[in-house]
């Protein structure tokens, strides 16, 4: 594959097809969201149209995502998740050297969370820009709440020290997958990402946060050095 003009998409399409080649025939198969998911999406359809894959099923982490796949012939499982996932592959929008990740600037944080939850493992893929010292160095946190009181959870976003805005879409509101809206908080670099996490999972109304923190499995870097495999072991 020649490099494109764009070393970025370069990046990300050697990350994503590196990870599709992780799944096997007769897996159950996570599909990610994003500029990076896409290019395993793709991957993995190829691979079942050559016949290297068979057998497998796939649930995806967004409508978009369940759209490119069906598109490309990949067969879907049912919504409710009937059977445990094997192995998902999905992006990131920042990653620090403990592989703890924030995820969402696709708008599909809540649905990214349940699949990755739901699987045995979970394959992060990237380029190298992507890494980070400190989450929220570099990317604000999404965090998806209802839209009635929306206001009171800015405040209390503010009040742990973000500046909140409110993603826009076309005529209004950005609408997750579910219908909700993001708020998009700037922490700045969050020195305890864990209790930050564990604060906002007790507030009611916020639906779901971007910090996923210990569910990678997996981690693929593609950059100017080539591409790097990190795994982490779970006890």
């Amino acid at each position: 594959m020649s490099a494109p003009a764009d070393p970025d998409a370069y990046f990300k399409q050697q990350a994503g097809e590196y990870a599709a080649s992780l799944v096997q025939s007769g897996m159950v198969v996570g599909l990610g969201t994003g500029s990076t998911a896409i290019f395993a999406i793709r991957e993995i359809a190829a691979r079942l149209l050559a016949g290297d894959l068979k057998t497998i099923v796939a649930i995806a982490t967004s409508r978009a995502s369940e759209a490119a796949a069906r598109a490309l012939g990949i067969p879907m499982l049912t919504d409710d998740i009937p059977r445990e996932i094997d192995i998902t592959i999905d992006g990131a929008d920042e990653v620090d050297p403990a592989m703890n990740l924030i995820k969402g600037g696709g708008g599909a944080l809540l649905r990214e969370k349940i699949v990755a939850q739901a699987c045995r493992r979970e394959v992060i893929v990237v380029d190298a820009g992507k890494l980070s010292p400190r989450l929220g160095t570099h990317w604000p946190l999404p965090v998806e709440v209802l839209e009635f009181g929306w206001r009171s959870q800015a405040r209390f976003l503010e009040s742990l020290g973000a500046a909140v805005t409110p993603r826009l879409g076309k005529g209004g509101f950005f609408r997750t997958d579910q219908g909700n809206i993001i708020l998009d908080s700037q922490f700045g670099p969050i020195n305890t990402p864990l209790e930050l996490a564990e604060k906002l999972e007790a507030r009611a109304g916020l639906v779901g946060h971007g910090l996923f923190i210990g569910i990678a499995s997996d981690l693929v870097v593609a950059g100017n050095d080539g591409i790097r495999h990190l795994r982490r072991d779970f006890i």
